[in-house]
């Protein structure tokens, strides 16, 4: 049997079907794609391929240092230009349950996409780095971002109870101001966000990924909000990220029942924007499939960041603001934005020529 057998993916549909009638065989999946390369091949190769490759080794870190980070950073070329950041989280002893040095740690990852753009989202200089003396960041902007676990059992298991249950009741509220801070300042990005969720992603796990543009679930992954079955109420967004993504009755099923929900229901529902099929071979394999499982739903964020990133930096960017405020005049001034830059040029210009364009987000 080959363990590395590629999972079929179910993108999101206008209409999704119910779970009960899901017939994975009724999809037209394309060919699957097998490209023999070294790491290094791979990543040279990123932003010439017409259809994005990700294999397990092109994902694979290494530490020299004994204690690996809570957070794995790891950046992908993009097509075009710039790169694709993907931050792991990494606290496999408590499943990736969000401490106060988690949270702070992904604070600093966020608010370090955050200064390569202005207020509008316009594109910032790149900073020079020590000073000048070692020129600007060749990596160039970031231009999406993939969270993801790097543990298999868990996305992320939400907050750390152990170490809430150690703190006062000041300590407590300003561990929740600061986690309802982050996560506002992640939807806040002006590039693409993408959560990959293999296994659980409950309470805070749960909130953390709806405040990410998109969501890819294997599918057995499971999430939930049960804090009513705790006493309490989801505290970091989720009674209003929720609704505003699934529906006001939707929502408040889950919320007030507190249950917990598979990756096809999820799908269904439309928490989920891909669904990553684990084929039954791979089932079989024992504890083996959630390691199989990450890294398919891992794999699956990052072709569909490369996907978004084969269009023009400023008009994804542009567009990503015009839907979120889903009004006329904002989609006006974000067309005016786009409609005399070099990219639109470009793209007319290649149009004209029969290639595709080369956008530089100029």
């Amino acid at each position: 049997m080959n363990r590395h057998q590629p999972m079929h993916v179910i993108p999101r549909l206008a209409v999704p079907p119910c779970p009960r009638y899901l017939n994975i065989q009724s999809f037209n999946f394309p060919p699957p794609i097998s490209i023999q390369r070294s790491p290094i091949d791979l990543l040279k190769m990123a932003p010439r391929l017409s259809q994005p490759v990700v294999t397990l080794r092109l994902l694979r870190r290494y530490y020299s240092s004994a204690t690996e980070p809570l957070i794995r950073v790891t950046n992908l070329p993009a097509p075009n230009t710039g790169h694709i950041r993907i931050l792991e989280l990494n606290r496999p002893s408590a499943r990736n349950a969000i401490s106060k040095a988690l949270l702070a740690n992904l604070r600093a990852e966020i608010d370090a996409v955050h200064i390569q753009y202005g207020p509008n989202g316009e594109e910032l200089p790149l900073q020079k780095r020590f000073g000048g003396a070692a020129g600007v960041d060749e990596k160039g902007p970031t231009r999406a971002v993939v969270l993801a676990s790097a543990v298999d059992t868990s996305f992320c298991a939400g907050a750390d109870l152990k170490e809430r249950k150690g703190m006062s009741q000041g300590e407590t509220a300003e561990f929740l101001t600061n986690l309802r801070n982050t996560l506002t300042s992640l939807s806040n990005l002006p590039i693409p966000t993408i959560s990959a969720i293999s296994s659980v992603a409950l309470g805070g796990g749960l909130e953390l990924a709806l405040s990410t543009h998109f969501r890819v679930l294997s599918s057995n992954a499971t999430v939930g909000l049960p804090e009513t079955r705790l006493g309490i109420i989801p505290g970091a967004g989720g009674t209003h990220r929720l609704p505003a993504l699934i529906g006001l009755s939707r929502a408040r099923d889950l919320i007030l029942t507190g249950r917990r929900v598979g990756a096809p229901e999820a799908y269904f529902l439309g928490i989920a924007d891909r669904l990553v099929e684990i084929v039954p071979e791979d089932e079989r394999d024992g504890s083996d499939v959630l390691g199989e499982a990450r890294k398919a739903a891992l794999s699956e964020a990052v072709r569909l960041a490369q996907e978004i990133c084969e269009g023009g930096p400023i008009g994804v960017r542009a567009a990503l603001q015009a839907v979120a405020w889903a009004r006329e005049e904002v989609e006006n001034k974000m067309y005016e934005r786009v409609v005399n830059t070099e990219d639109r040029n470009e793209a007319l210009k290649a149009f004209q020529e029969k290639r595709k364009p080369i956008f530089t987000g100029r």
